[in-house]
Formats: C-alpha cells, structure tokens, sequence
C-alpha cells in the first residue's frame, strides 16, 4: 500500500468525538480557526502562491510597528490555522482595531519576503467582536 492510497478515516459521529478527545487543545483550535476561515469564503493561507490575488481570513496574532526602508510600517502575523501570514501596512504607524487577537478578513496580491507570506496594503475587514 502507497502513502498516496491511505485509506479514509471513518467520519461518523463516534469516530468525530474520539477524535476530538484524542486531540490536543491547539489543534482544536486550528481546526477552529479552519472552519472560521472556510466559513469565509476564504482560502486556506496555506493554498496561497506567490503573486496570487487571494481572500484570505484569520486571527491577528502580533501587531508591531516596523520601519521599512525608512517609513514606518504596521505588520501583523495573520494565523488561519493552516499557516500565518505577515500583514504590512505602509506608512502606517497604528489603525484602530488592529491588534492581537482580533479577527479579520484580508484580500490582495500575495508577496514572499524572506520565504514568508506578505499582503502589502491589503483591503480588509475587521470582523465583529461578538464572534470571537
């Protein structure tokens, strides 16, 4: 047998609950934080190529105030539970809203700096605080 033809785990509702008390707490929450992020619309920060114009949806998990080249610049580490990406907003020294763990929905032109995920001056939307 292949790696590629593993056979497909039982998805009844037993099998779902044994699953989620086998799993630890963090990845109960990136699973969480998933399906947040699919509910969305959203594609998986994971799935996103270079140069590709995506919607992407997560949780703000830093916020700091960065200088680039000489202009101040606002990065944030958006995390959906697949994997994070770094969030710029240039000539920016703070915007209301933005910090850590608040939710937000971001779209724009994928970058990679330094091998990391970028979206420069995206559009976004911060999403309710009630959902959280």
């Amino acid at each position: 047998m292949s790696s590629e033809s593993r056979p497909e785990k039982p998805t009844g509702r037993f099998r779902r609950m044994l699953d989620r008390l086998s799993s630890s707490q963090e990845e109960l929450h990136h699973a969480e934080l998933q399906q947040d992020a699919e509910a969305t619309g959203a594609t998986p920060i994971c799935d996103c190529g270079d140069r590709q114009v995506v919607k992407v949806a997560g949780t703000l998990r830093t916020v700091t105030l960065r200088p680039r080249a000489g202009v101040p610049a606002l990065e944030a580490e958006l995390f959906d539970g697949s994997a994070a990406l770094d969030v710029v907003w240039l000539g920016r020294r703070s915007i209301a809203g933005i910090e850590p763990g608040r939710k937000l929905i971001a779209s724009g032109r994928i970058s990679m700096s330094r091998g990391r995920r970028v979206l420069f001056n995206p559009r976004y939307e911060l999403r309710p605080l009630g959902q959280e």
